[in-house]
Parts: C-alpha cells; sequence; structure tokens
C-alpha cells in the first residue's frame, strides 16, 4: 500500500515539474519568433545532409564599439563563464589562456585606414584548413557546413590552431570541473563555435549570439534557402569573407567592412 501511495505520489511530482518546465521555458522565451520555435522543437530524426548550409551574416554597422553581448551569450550557452582560472596563474596569463568562441575584434583597411569592430569565430568555411591538417579526423565539417571538434578523437596536437586563419579555435589548458550536458569538455582538447548544434539538432533554429544581439547585427539561417532571412540579407546588402583571399569559401559573411 506505501508502495503504491509513494508510485503515485512521485508519478504526480514527475506530471507537475513536466507543467512547470514548460511554463518555464515560455516565460523566458516569450514573446518572439523563438516562443515558436520552441514550441515545436524536436530532436532531428534524419542525418544530416548537404540540403542545408547553415550560416550568417554580420552586420557590423550595428556592432556598438565596447559591445560584449554576443560574447557573453556565447560564454553563457556553451558553459565557458564557468571556467575557473588556474591556481597561480596571473590575469594576463588566463586571459591569454582562457577560451573563447567569439572574440570582439577590430580590424582596419589598410587602404582607407578604417576601423571596423566585429565578433570573431569560427567561419565553418567549406573548405577549412582546420581539417586538412587533422591528424585524427578529430576537426571534421559536417554535410549542413558546420565545423566541429569531435572531443574523443581529438589529441590536442593543435595543428588546427596554426592553420586556422581566424584564431577561431581554443586549447583546454586544465581540468574541467563545471560543464553542460550540451558542451563537455576536457583538458587537452581543442574546440570552438558551432554555430550552436545543440539546438539545431534538437529542431531550434537560432544561435545564443543572434538571440542576443538586440541591435539585429547577427541574421543565422540556411544559406541554401532562398526563403531564408539571412539568404535574402546577403541578396539584399552587398557582403564579404574575411581573408577572401584563401577562397575559403566562409559559411560566416560580413556586411559594411
Amino acid at each position: 500500500m506505501s508502495q503504491q501511495t509513494d508510485h503515485l505520489a512521485d508519478k504526480a511530482r514527475r506530471q507537475f515539474l513536466t507543467k512547470a518546465t514548460g511554463v518555464a521555458a515560455a516565460t523566458v522565451v516569450a514573446p518572439g519568433v523563438f516562443l515558436h520555435s520552441v514550441g515545436n522543437a524536436a530532436p532531428r530524426e534524419e542525418p544530416v545532409n548537404d540540403s542545408v548550409r547553415w550560416g550568417m551574416l554580420i552586420d557590423t554597422s550595428k556592432c556598438a564599439d565596447g559591445c560584449n553581448d554576443c560574447v557573453a551569450a556565447c560564454d553563457k550557452e556553451n558553459g565557458l563563464d564557468q571556467l575557473i582560472k588556474p591556481e597561480g596563474a596571473s590575469e594576463e596569463q588566463w586571459d591569454m589562456q582562457r577560451p573563447r568562441w567569439i572574440r570582439s575584434v577590430k580590424l582596419k583597411n589598410n587602404l582607407t585606414g578604417r576601423v571596423t569592430t566585429l565578433p570573431m569565430m569560427c567561419q565553418h568555411c567549406e573548405h577549412p584548413p582546420c581539417v586538412d591538417v587533422c591528424p585524427t579526423g578529430a576537426s571534421f565539417r559536417r554535410a549542413d557546413g558546420i565545423v566541429m571538434v569531435d572531443r574523443h578523437t581529438c589529441i590536442g596536437c593543435r595543428y588546427c590552431m596554426m592553420a586556422c586563419p581566424y584564431n577561431a579555435r581554443s586549447f583546454i589548458h586544465e581540468n574541467v570541473q563545471l560543464k553542460p550536458t550540451a558542451t563537455p569538455r576536457g583538458k587537452g582538447c581543442v574546440e570552438s563555435c558551432n554555430l550552436c548544434v545543440h539546438r539545431l539538432d534538437n529542431g531550434l533554429n537560432t544561435t545564443a549570439c543572434q538571440e542576443a544581439c538586440d541591435k539585429g547585427a547577427i541574421v543565422f539561417g540556411d544559406l541554401r534557402d532562398p526563403e531564408s532571412a539571412v539568404s535574402q540579407a546577403l541578396a539584399k546588402y552587398p557582403a564579404v569573407q574575411i581573408r577572401a583571399d584563401l577562397k575559403l569559401n566562409t559559411g560566416v559573411r560580413y556586411t559594411d567592412v
């Protein structure tokens, strides 16, 4: 009798938690399109294929000098804000070693002298140099264009970091105590922006950096879909690739650089 009572109590508790979690999620994201996305979100059932190529357009004219919102959102989404400075390390050393998936950088046009502030992350190249130099295949490019690192086969040689022309990859130097389930990490592995792949594989269609940018500087979506917001923005505004001379056909493009 007691076991039956306990079972009913557990069942009621699980039902309450399920409902409560749903309400909390709706409260956090409402109002807006993202609420609709969450409501219909579900894990991907089909294998990744090349009918989609994920990418983004960044309007640098909307990137305010000193704004760090996209960087902070990326840090929180991927647990980078949970990393702790190693004991004995100076602030300067930690600043150099701290993993970052997005960096706010300034680019100077050598012809005009104009300086542009923009977020720099993995550019998700069609022909990624990091993949070419990886001796174990840990660096790889998915069929949908996302360039990633398999931490289980990464040996920490850092060849990929040397090959990346965007300085977009980070190395984990120390043991990690706290890490999100969606973004596991460990000492001795390389990592970088993966366009919030855990969201995409669960039916969402936004990245944390895009959501955090209240200026609308970041437009994310399917580059192969002519009706997607990113494709329409690319058709409307002139865009460039950073280091286009390398002919990597990046998935991240910029305007007003």
